[in-house]
């Protein structure tokens, strides 16, 4: 597991950036490499290796990664095999600059995660990543030969962060940024989603949650790992039981698992390291990126977008591709998500004539830019889609009601005199995967997967439409607004938007024979976990009165989406969702990371006809 983990870690979550190589093209040939120790405005040096053109005919502007996650290769003989975000940035000639974040690897000081950002950076001595980067542009501008002045920031993942958390206070010369699948906020992106853990992330927490002792370019919690020799996940998982097991015998000395299970509610420990309240009256150009498909970093991007479009004036944009986490930047022909097929050389294009370009544009004042405000991919038509304002103000509401018979209407609303029940047995957790998978970390497939195999179980409540007459797609945010009851005190509730495709029969009647090597696939569009204790409040949990009547009310993220003709669009509701999600023990605890195996209870759920599901219709726009 431990060298699986990691290859997984740096390969596909961390350095997506240089999976590419140029053909023919020797960075040592072309680059030069030096290395420094930067000291920060407290005196902890942060360790920062510079690629420079060797050509020296023009001045080059910078572009700045910082990571958590190492900048190797440290040796100084030793050259990347690629520079920058792409091959063509590299290939345009920038000063390349890469430096290992506050506490990590060869940087001084101690490591925090999504260090709280403090307001202003003025001249203080108290420091976070804001202060971090400017102290590193200040000294960059002044010290390393043959630049522009001008300065660019880009990462992926945690690097995304670090690129966000520059903004606020940003140094001057900072023009332009590109967070990509940033985190903006820990309790509802990666760890947490509304209040349920992410138990999936178990494996992942080695990396997060050990200090090194001094300066070092190799990993100091690589023997924290769990064992390498688990083929199924689910039985793993289940077999650990309560989350207090993980305490007690996988990760007792592991500071972040300390801080998580010490801040089960959305406290003052989990606001501050939310980045998106300090994203205000932004100034650099930001080039935002994400993937509809992202298992890890979704909030993120589409947050950090929404939130400099209210504070700011500045040029902002908005890339939501077909992607999976980080795969705009892998060399690929096919673009794929699990068992769906959506074009060709989609990151190509990407990274061609939108990323290039914005970094030439701001940073070279080369070329002209014309980008609109977003740029979003129909994960349904398969075709990009511009747009003015996202969400786009153009929308006709619809709303998606539940009645009998598993039927969904889009014109009809259901009654409060109905009600559809299922029984929640912690016990035997629905799977989030149709498939059986090892122990992963951060499983990703699932995010376009077959629903057949939830369908049919009994735990879970299924709707579906009539076979479509005409194309309906739908954009920007869904909120499902469920009427519910429990026999217990406490539940979670999964809400899953799906694309049912025809069966054959159906296919030929609708005149649509590209989908029947599809046939009766039901394709997941958007689906969101809510841990309905915080359906008032994230900060002060409340339990259930049993069996009485309660609304829950449970926001989704975007969706870019067209439903064809002869497709239905179903819904399913259900309890579970595992291991991706951890259990709600369906008995209300104070911290669940401290419940008992006694704790953990069978419920009876009620879901009421009178529940909706708001979405926005923008066919035809």
């Amino acid at each position: 597991m431990k060298k699986v983990l990691f290859t997984l870690l740096v390969l596909f979550t961390i350095n997506a950036s240089y999976s590419q190589l140029l053909v023919n093209y020797d960075i040592q040939e072309k680059y030069e490499k030096k290395i420094f120790d930067i000291s920060m405005r407290d005196g902890a040096t942060l360790h920062t290796i510079v690629y420079l053109p060797k050509n020296k005919k023009e001045k080059y502007p910078f572009l700045l990664m910082r990571t958590c996650y190492s900048i190797d290769p440290y040796e100084p003989d030793v050259f990347k095999s690629s520079l920058g975000p792409n091959p063509f940035l590299q290939e345009e000639g920038y000063i390349f600059v890469y430096q290992d974040v506050r506490g990590r690897y060869m940087s001084e000081g101690k490591f925090t995660n999504m260090t709280p950002n403090i307001p202003g950076n003025n001249h203080r001595e108290i420091v976070d990543e804001s202060s971090d980067t400017w102290d590193t542009i200040e000294w960059l501008i002044k010290n390393i030969e043959n630049n522009n002045g001008k300065v660019g920031i880009y990462g992926t993942s945690y690097p995304g962060f670090y690129a966000a958390a520059s903004l606020p206070d940003a140094h001057p010369a900072l023009k332009a940024a590109s967070p990509q699948a940033p985190i903006a906020d820990f309790y509802f992106d990666d760890f947490h989603h509304n209040g349920a853990f992410i138990q999936a992330y178990l494996p992942i927490y080695p990396v997060f949650g050990y200090q090194k002792n001094s300066k070092t370019t190799k990993s100091w919690y690589g023997d924290k790992f769990i064992a390498d020799d688990y083929e199924d996940g689910y039985q793993y998982h289940l077999e650990l039981g309560p989350l207090k097991n993980v305490t007690k015998n996988v990760y007792p000395e592991n500071f972040f698992w300390q801080e998580t299970i010490e801040h089960p509610n959305y406290d003052d420990f989990w606001q501050k390291r939310n980045i998106l309240p300090h994203l205000d009256d932004v100034k650099p150009a930001v080039l935002i990126v994400g993937g509809w498909f992202d298992a890890e970093d979704l909030y993120g991007p589409l947050n950090i977008y929404k939130t400099i479009e209210k504070t700011g004036d500045n040029f902002s944009s908005l890339i939501m591709g077909p992607w999976s986490h980080g795969d705009w930047h892998r060399k690929q022909g096919e673009q794929k998500i699990n068992h769906i097929f959506f074009g060709d050389s989609i990151s190509d294009f990407f990274q061609k004539n939108i990323e290039t370009p914005f970094f030439n544009y701001y940073l070279k004042d080369k070329g002209a830019l014309d980008l609109p405000e977003a740029w979003l991919f129909d994960t349904g038509n398969h075709t990009w889609q511009a747009f003015e304002q996202w969400p786009s103000p153009k929308l006709k509401p619809i709303t998606l009601y539940f009645h009998k018979n598993e039927k969904l209407s889009m014109q009809i609303p259901g009654s409060a005199n109905d009600d559809f029940q299922y029984l929640s047995d912690p016990a035997k957790p629905i799977p989030y995967t149709s498939e059986i998978e090892p122990l992963v970390y951060t499983p990703r497939r699932y995010m376009t997967d077959d629903q057949r195999y939830a369908s049919r179980r009994p735990d879970v409540l299924t709707f579906a439409t009539e076979p479509l007459n005409e194309d309906i797609t739908i954009g920007g945010e869904i909120s499902a607004q469920l009427h519910v009851a429990t026999s217990a005190t406490d539940m979670d509730l999964v809400v899953k938007i799906i694309d049912e495709y025809p069966s054959k029969q159906l296919a030929q009647s609708a005149k649509v024979p590209d989908y029947i090597t599809m046939e009766g696939y039901q394709m997941l569009v958007r689906s969101e976990m809510f841990r309905a204790r915080f359906r008032n409040s994230f900060e002060k949990p409340e339990p259930f009165v049993p069996n009485q009547k309660t609304l829950v009310k449970i926001p989704m993220q975007d969706v870019l989406h067209t439903f064809k003709k002869g497709h239905r669009i179903m819904v399913q509701i259900h309890s579970t969702w595992f291991p991706l999600m951890d259990r709600n023990p369906q008995k209300y605890v104070e911290n669940i990371f401290e419940a008992d195996e006694k704790d953990f209870i069978k419920a009876t759920i009620t879901l009421f006809g009178n529940s909706k599901i708001e979405i926005n219709n923008i066919s035809g726009e």
